[in-house]
C-alpha cells in the first residue's frame, strides 16, 4: 500500500525543489487571482468610506502607545 505524506496531493504530480512553476497546472489561476488583487488594491477609496474612517479615529479616545 502506498503512504501519502502530508505534502502529497492525492492525483497531483509530485513538486521539484527549484521548479520554475511551483504553481504547476494552477498557475494561470493563480495569475488572474494577483491580476484581480493588483486591481483591487490600486482602486481609491470612495469618499463616503474615508469620511466614516476620519470620524471613527476622531471619536476615538487617545490611547497611550506601549
Amino acid at each position: 500500500m502506498k503512504t501519502m505524506g502530508k505534502d502529497t496531493i492525492a492525483g497531483a504530480p509530485p513538486r521539484r525543489a527549484g521548479s520554475a512553476n511551483p504553481l504547476g497546472s494552477n498557475s494561470e489561476i493563480g495569475r488572474k487571482l494577483k491580476q484581480y488583487y493588483d486591481e483591487l488594491v490600486s482602486d481609491d477609496v470612495p469618499d463616503r468610506f474615508a469620511q466614516l474612517l476620519s470620524q471613527l479615529e476622531n471619536s476615538e479616545p487617545a490611547q497611550k502607545k506601549d
